[in-house]
């Protein structure tokens, strides 16, 4: 499912960050919220207005672990593997999102772009390990069990 690139988004960034450098990541964040992810149409327009080299975009979109080059799902899970959630297990809640929505290390989006599935180093919520979170939301002390019924819940907000 390809997505149309709307340029508007990135000139209203520009008009209101600036065309100037120091305004690239704040610009790309726009971009990245927008997309959900930063297609690769951007770095010409981006450079072209921003009197950057695209190779100059490209690397800070690469040095920003944030930013990300691959199309999202419309519901991206970040399940933590901090030590807390480690420790309590959320790789059997990692492997359950994985079996159930057909994904793997290798691919973390569902062929429909429902669904994207990733690690996180930590969420911040160690009191409530193990924990996933989806787009902005954390649900606090997950099992593999109610990570798979949440995954039906998300289905049914779609």
């Amino acid at each position: 499912m390809e997505q149309t690139i709307d340029f508007a988004v990135l000139d209203q960034a520009i008009k209101e960050f600036g065309n100037e450098e120091k305004s690239l990541i704040a610009i790309l964040q726009r971009a990245q919220e927008h997309y959900r992810y930063l297609p690769k149409e951007i770095f010409p327009y981006l450079a072209e207005k921003l009197s950057l080299s695209e190779a100059k975009i490209y690397g800070v979109a690469t040095f920003y672990e944030n930013f990300s080059l691959e199309q999202k799902g419309k519901f991206v899970i970040k399940v933590c593997d901090g030590t807390a959630c480690h420790v309590r297990k959320s790789i059997p809640i990692l492997e359950a999102l994985r079996d159930k929505l057909g994904l793997s290390e290798e691919k973390k989006t569902t062929d429909d772009l429902l669904f994207t599935v990733e690690t996180v180093s930590c969420l911040g919520a160690c009191s409530s390990a193990p924990a996933v979170m989806v787009n902005d939301e954390i649900y606090p002390t997950m099992t593999p069990e109610s990570a798979v019924a949440l995954l039906e819940e998300l289905k049914e907000k779609n």
